[in-house]
């Protein structure tokens, strides 16, 4: 499969992508369990249909040491043991604020209430920003047809 776009040959996209990925990199600096932040990546990016990101995710959190049994369960978090209450949370918020359009009522107060029960609010508002960051990576990345299988960790970092 190739691309329809180069994003790094065309100038234009360059220039945004340049301050749209800075948003990235400052989520990533934040105080969100950086585990967390490669859970809920993954996860938006499963329901989003992300191939690009679901490699690059994959890929960035087992190079962390997540193992492949969390990585694998990822998609049923709902059904396995083997994720924390305060990961669970941050899961739960990711999966609604990701299917708005499927919910029509966003996140609700008890995934809300849920997830501010174990995160702070700087973490709550990284939470926020990367699952809004998240799903505007997988739109320009399925629009575009970006392929997935060739990241290797750290290559945007």
């Amino acid at each position: 499969m190739d691309a329809r776009l180069n994003y790094f040959a065309n100038p234009a996209a360059g220039k945004a992508l340049k301050h749209f990925m800075s948003a990235g990199r400052a989520v990533k600096a934040s105080p969100l369990p950086a585990a967390t932040q490669e859970l809920v990546a993954l996860r938006v990016s499963q329901i989003n249909g992300c191939a690009a990101c679901i490699d690059m995710h994959t890929k960035e959190a087992a190079a962390a040491g997540e193992t492949s049994v969390r990585l694998s369960l990822v998609a049923a978090w709902r059904e396995a043991t083997v994720f924390t209450e305060a990961e669970r949370a941050a899961l739960e918020l990711a999966e609604e604020g990701t299917r708005i359009a499927d919910a029509a009522r966003g996140v609700s107060d008890e995934a809300w209430a849920y997830a501010a029960k174990h995160y702070d609010e700087e973490q709550l508002t990284a939470l926020v920003v990367l699952v809004s960051f998240m799903n505007a990576v997988n739109r320009l990345n399925v629009i575009t047809r970006q392929p997935a299988g060739t990241y290797e960790p750290g290559q945007f970092h």
